[in-house]
């Protein structure tokens, strides 16, 4: 089976919906999936996923379900040198760098300022395994075992910082370096597939990370957001 872990186009924050330049992101989205066959489709309920979703649904005729777990992960933490709670990636990297447990998968959760995020990152990864369950996969250990060994794909509307966490889980990373790491930006998809390299048992592989194919071919330039800076005299996002 094939997932496509697709990023909400460009978001407008204050309003809770899509800049012109996402309404425009989304709407070349559409088109460029017009003839990529999917199977079933599943968006976050917030709005910046849904309308995002809209197109792409409509062109292909079809309708998505909802899944709560697939919203932006919100676990908050207190960061070094920040005052108050804050999302738990977009650290400076000499911060979260210094902390060789961040890098493990079995370890990333252990400092104390984790407290109360591991529990959230376990609701995400249920809710994706109950849904690939549900398309034959079921985890077991860090694989899958094939109860329907199929060519299905899947589309999932999200988020940047749950698509990291869909990435960890699948791939049996720790998500830091991943949300520090990588970028996906606005309308991107992902694409991972399956390996059944011996009978019945299945791992997930990704063939493409953030793929921006619908706008280059257009022209368009693609959004700014989650990126930081490129040079520190940048009039761009600095935190």
């Amino acid at each position: 089976m094939k997932l496509l872990i697709i990023r909400h186009a460009d978001p407008d924050y204050e309003h809770n919906c899509l800049t012109p330049q996402g309404v425009e992101e989304a709407r070349l989205l559409a088109e460029y999936l017009r003839d990529v066959p999917i199977d079933a489709a599943y968006t976050s309920p917030l709005a910046r996923a849904r309308l995002t979703a809209e197109p792409v649904l409509t062109v292909k005729g079809m309708e998505a379900e909802t899944r709560d777990w697939l919203r932006e992960f919100d676990a908050e933490i207190v960061k070094p040198n920040k005052e108050g709670p804050g999302i738990v990636w977009d650290w400076l990297p000499e911060d979260w760098t210094r902390v060789p447990d961040f890098y493990a998968p079995d370890t990333w959760t252990r400092p104390a300022v984790m407290a109360g995020v591991a529990e959230k990152y376990g609701a995400v990864c249920d809710g994706l395994d109950a849904l690939l369950s549900r398309h034959g996969y079921a985890r077991d250990g860090r694989l899958y075992r094939v109860r329907r060994s199929n060519r299905d794909t899947v589309a999932l509307f999200c988020h940047f910082g749950v698509e990291c966490v869909l990435l960890s889980h699948l791939l049996s990373v720790s998500p830091m370096p991943l949300w520090h790491g990588l970028c996906a930006l606005p309308s991107s998809v992902t694409t991972l597939y399956t390996e059944e390299r011996r009978a019945g048992v299945a791992s997930f592989r990704a063939s493409t990370f953030g793929d921006l194919s619908h706008l280059r071919r257009a022209g368009v330039e693609p959004s700014f957001s989650a990126r930081f800076c490129e040079c520190f005299d940048d009039e761009t996002r600095h935190d």
